[in-house]
């Protein structure tokens, strides 16, 4: 079979002719020296969006991740995060390696952290048990069906945890934003430092962007340089990011009802998975089924790319290069498969 439609992730999108265009012609400088104009502009851009005093652009998600722990932690300390977290379950413990962290997790099904569960771990230090140094989240939560936190329950906790920071994996912070109505800035406030990817439903070739307080991200640049991340005339890569914030957000809406859509046929398809579609408010559909590496596995091979994410939980993500006839195929390819027995 020829055709095929790639809902692995929305890291398979591709750089707008826009976007080339602006690489093209970009304006660059040496940002080891903090000479390049173009990625200055997108560093705060970015801020100026959630509401930060600085950016730093750095060319992966996990970076800027692991970056926000370098700085807001020291060696032996606990992160309170939750289990099926990217940056727990899938940087292949770099918190570990690069920071000398342990985590303390605590479920996250529901895509958010419980309160009274973040507060447990807090609240033990006074048992002589190790002191949480900061909180991360995920925003939208991957694992979970691309979840995004009610903002009252963020404020909530960033109230109970008082002067301990928070960082906001926001990978899909854009996604969040469109998902809710509420602006970037006003995800990110209860944040001390966030994160965003441009890479996936924004389409850019690469990077990310990690943001917060001017002192904090002062240290991060030295973080970025250890870790191996200071690129020099990167503002080719920038001026791509630039196009993303300014034309590739508002057309996430437009993922995000393909999904939906995309969801009511696999809930369909897998009765026995007992997945709700409703439950899929972002661009990701996921759900558990005791087959699932041999469904993704049989799929593959009708055309219908997806992904595993646990032994027996399925992924598939809409992006900007699914279109409704896509849809309409898989509509087609799901209507008569059956997974073997």
């Amino acid at each position: 079979m020829t055709r095929h439609v790639d809902l692995r992730s929305d890291t398979v999108t591709q750089p707008t002719p826009e976007m080339r265009e602006a690489m093209s012609q970009a304006i660059v400088g040496d940002d080891g020296f903090g000479d390049d104009p173009t990625v200055k502009a997108l560093e705060e851009r970015f801020a100026e969006i959630v509401g930060k005093d600085a950016a730093l652009f750095v060319p992966s998600g996990v970076m800027a991740n692991q970056i926000a722990v370098r700085i807001l932690t020291r060696p032996g300390d606990v992160i309170v995060a939750g289990k099926g977290q990217h940056v727990v379950s899938f940087e292949m413990g770099a918190s570990a390696r690069n920071a000398s962290v342990q985590f303390a997790l605590v479920d996250d099904s529901s895509g958010e952290l419980r309160l009274d569960d973040v507060m447990d771990v807090v609240e033990a230090e006074k048992d002589h048990q190790v002191a949480v140094s900061m909180v991360e989240i995920e925003n939208t939560h991957m694992t979970s069906g691309g979840t995004p936190w009610d903002l009252a329950h963020l404020s909530a906790l960033a109230r109970a945890l008082g002067d301990k920071p928070i960082h906001m994996d926001g990978a899909r912070l854009f996604n969040a934003s469109v998902a809710t109505g509420a602006s970037p800035r006003d995800i990110a406030a209860s944040a001390t430092t966030v994160m965003a990817c441009l890479s996936k439903g924004l389409c850019a070739p690469v990077g990310s962007l990690l943001a917060g307080p001017a002192e904090l991200m002062r240290a991060a640049r030295v973080e970025r340089k250890r870790l191996g991340g200071a690129m020099r005339q990167v503002g080719i890569l920038a001026a791509a990011g630039l196009v993303a914030l300014d034309t590739m957000v508002e057309r996430l809406a437009d993922d995000h009802a393909r999904a939906r859509h995309l969801a009511g046929l696999f809930a369909a398809a897998f009765p026995e998975s007992h997945y709700d579609p409703s439950s899929c408010r972002t661009n990701i559909v996921a759900f558990d089924h005791p087959q699932a590496r041999q469904i993704v596995h049989e799929l593959v091979q009708r055309g219908v790319w997806g992904d595993t994410i646990a032994p027996r939980r399925v992924r598939f993500v809409t992006h900007a290069g699914v279109s409704d006839e896509d849809l309409d195929f898989v509509a087609d390819v799901l209507a008569h498969f059956t997974p073997a027995p």
